[in-house]
């Protein structure tokens, strides 16, 4: 099949799959949540020889991998799309004229939203979910070294599909090969938005080569700021989830700034990181500071290169600081806008971080691992975006809608 039949027969079912009742959409969610438990061998069998191809030690691996509870959860995580409430339909604002015209502004579908991801095949399921719920068309460009997978995840959804007499280009898996994300990124006038989801390099690629207008999602380099009047105990619990709880996912932590009047306290601070195998490179402050109190196979000398990098593993930087501005200023030259945190008891500089740090998600006294859709109340999410323009921070139902203005008259003609 050509490429453009691809995209041609996504446009197609958009328009098959517009009018379908909230009843029938979810119970195509709930049928494909329970297919998916229900092939979980299938899942895993295909997932393996994707597996088996990637080294262990690549970062991406444990986003690649899928597991029996791992299926579980993304089953669950669609049953909780399907129980939400659809936004379309939703009247935003409603107004007559002095000429009588009846004026409405509704919530209605993106259209046809082309997704370009990596090695994660969670994503194929959340996507179509997502796009489904709100009578979108998934259009899906997953990278070769996720094929097994997605094939396979996308056999599981077009059976279900088949079994309601439903579309299913309504989710269109494209081919692995690279030429199809070239043709992806120039299907204009068939596909209506592309959201890449996956490394920094994916998405400054996607931005510069589409044609198609783009939702930049994905990339965290996160930051936390543990203040000079941070509170210790809470600080360490919540450094150690944020950089522990799941190393390759975009909300964990990077890079830790520490006030350097709190030195002193660091070791304490990361001691639980140590026990959890995590590699530290620290500046030369904070280097002293953890010298014979730090593991010393797992601390090394920071370079510039480690501070704006995205590690997705068990790796983290220290920078040093010496005052609240400071760490605003090392965030504001290394953030990628996704989320960052402060630890501190300051009421001013709580305040002052809230206001002045830009990111999607700005925190306090909390961990960063809760950006996420579902931690959010969406239910699954589509991806984190890091722009300001149409949507930001976790994208959920109302993310993948736009509005259009209706009008009704009684034969009104402007003069």
């Amino acid at each position: 099949m050509s490429y453009s039949a691809y995209f041609e027969n996504a446009v197609i079912a958009g328009r098959n799959i517009a009018g379908l009742a909230p009843t029938v959409i979810n119970q195509v969610l709930l049928d494909v949540a329970e297919s998916a438990v229900e092939q979980t061998d299938l899942l895993l069998a295909e997932n393996q020889k994707d597996l088996d191809r990637m080294n262990k030690t690549d970062p991406k691996y444990d986003r690649l991998k899928l597991t029996t509870e791992r299926i579980a959860g993304i089953a669950t995580e669609i049953r909780n799309v399907a129980g939400l409430e659809s936004p379309l339909g939703e009247v935003l604002s409603a107004d007559t004229l002095p000429n009588g015209l009846k004026l409405s502004k509704v919530r209605v579908p993106l259209g046809v939203v082309g997704v370009i991801y990596e090695a994660r095949p969670n994503v194929t399921f959340d996507v179509f979910s997502l796009c489904f719920k709100t009578g979108n068309v998934s259009v899906l460009k997953g990278g070769s070294d996720a094929d097994f997978s997605n094939q396979a995840i996308i056999s599981v959804i077009h059976n279900v599909l088949k079994k309601h007499n439903i579309d299913i280009n309504a989710a269109t898996l494209l081919p692995a090969e690279r030429e199809a994300t070239e043709a992806l990124l120039n299907a204009v006038g068939s596909v209506d938005v592309l959201i890449p989801r996956g490394s920094q390099g994916l998405i400054n690629f996607v931005r510069q080569h589409s044609k198609i207008p783009v939702i930049e999602t994905g990339a965290g380099i996160v930051h936390t700021y543990f203040d000079e009047d941070g509170d210790l105990e809470k600080g360490s619990a919540i450094i150690f989830n944020a950089k522990t709880r799941r190393v390759s996912v975009c909300n964990a932590l990077d890079c830790l700034i520490i006030n350097s009047n709190r030195l002193p306290d660091l070791p304490k601070l990361i001691q639980q990181l140590g026990g959890a195998s995590v590699e530290v490179f620290a500046d030369e402050a904070s280097y002293q500071a953890l010298s014979g109190q730090y593991p010393a196979q797992l601390l090394q000398q920071a370079t510039e290169e480690h501070f704006g990098t995205e590690f997705l593993s068990m790796k983290m930087a220290i920078k040093t600081v010496d005052d609240f501005d400071a760490a605003l200023h090392h965030i504001a030259q290394h953030s990628s806008k996704h989320s960052e945190a402060i630890i501190s008891q300051n009421p001013q500089h709580m305040e002052d971080f809230l206001n002045k740090v830009d990111a999607a998600a700005v925190y306090v006294n909390a961990s960063t691992a809760f950006t996420d859709g579902a931690q959010f109340g969406l239910g699954a999410e589509i991806g984190i975006s890091t722009q300001k323009l149409h949507a930001r921070g976790p994208m959920g139902l109302k993310e993948l809608t736009s509005y259009k203005w209706l009008v009704k008259g009684d034969g009104q003609v402007r003069t």
